[in-house]
């Protein structure tokens, strides 16, 4: 399968990426390479000498945007790694400041379209849900292990789920019987918790909020977005501007407030370039669905 994420936000991602010549820019989650491409194809009018880090924990992103960006193999670095380690990336390569820092936080439509990574609910696969196959605990791990309030609570807390309650309970009662190993098993126990008539009231299918959830769980995606934004902010060059596109409100949330808290910090030296985030427009909507969700917000060091 061939791994396919469309960029979104693609034309206001390069309106605001400071297109300096010469410049470093990290693509902390670069997928397919679908930002990292059109930046460079943009940089290359200005400078031969600008290069992009391209870092993602998916082994088989770095496969795949290897490929796609062959044509600027000499100036992009690719790092099998978690963003959240990026200081640690840059001193190994000894970098000390970079011009621009990007984080798509949306799961590409490989992960969600392969059925092996167990990402969606609509496919019979392993529960998996591993951005980064390397670690050890996996969505199936966490069904099976964890306690009642605490799945409870991640449905409530991640998905948003007001069913959380009933739900975790029911997990628990079937894996009393068997352990929780596929999407499909989960799936069914998701939808036996709710009444026959919720399909017929509401669109979104009973699961949808259950899984977010366990993705987000999974892969500890908030924490170490929460840790990660002040680590990046101080690794820009005056002028350098980190850029997160996040996909739902609890991204959206921890980004707004932790930019607002480094513009209000006096000893630091940072202004919010979006007030309000940006999102796509109607015609990007209507090309890549996906995209409605997604919300842009910048931070540049001055």
């Amino acid at each position: 399968m061939e791994f396919k994420h469309q960029p979104v936000l693609l034309k206001e991602v390069l309106e605001y990426l400071p297109l300096k010549k010469d410049g470093i820019f990290v693509d902390g989650t670069l997928g397919g390479g679908g930002h990292s491409e059109a930046l460079l194809r943009e940089l290359k009018v200005k400078s031969q000498k600008s290069k992009v880090i391209g870092i993602d924990q998916d082994l088989e992103a770095i496969f795949a945007a290897k490929e796609n960006l062959s044509d600027f193999k000499d100036r992009v670095d690719f790092v099998h790694d978690n963003y959240s380690n990026l200081p640690e990336i840059l001193k190994s390569k000894s970098i000390d400041k970079v011009d621009g820092i990007l984080l798509d936080l949306g799961v590409s439509s490989y992960q969600l379209d392969n059925k092996d990574r167990g990402f969606s609910f609509l496919a019979d696969a392993p529960l998996d849900m591993r951005m980064n196959q390397s670690e050890t605990e996996s969505a199936a791990d966490i069904i099976n292990n964890y306690t009642e309030e605490d799945l409870a609570g991640i449905f409530y807390d991640y998905g948003g789920e007001r069913n959380s309650r009933k739900i975790a309970k029911n997990i628990v009662l079937a894996r009393k019987e068997k352990r929780i190993e596929t999407t499909t098993e989960l799936t069914k126990i998701v939808e036996q918790s709710f009444p026959a008539s919720y399909k017929n009231k509401y669109k979104i299918h009973p699961a949808t909020r259950v899984f977010q959830a366990l993705r987000i769980e999974t892969n500890n995606e908030l924490n170490i977005l929460k840790e990660f934004i002040p680590k990046a902010a101080d690794l820009l060059t005056s002028g350098g501007r980190l850029l997160i596109i996040s996909f739902h409100s609890l991204e959206d949330g921890i980004v707004k407030h932790a930019f607002r808290d480094l513009e209000n910090n006096p000893q630091d030296k940072y202004k919010v370039l979006t007030k309000k985030p940006i999102t796509a427009t109607e015609d990007e909507i209507r090309q890549n669905p996906r995209s409605r969700s997604a919300k842009l917000r910048v931070l540049e060091r001055i």
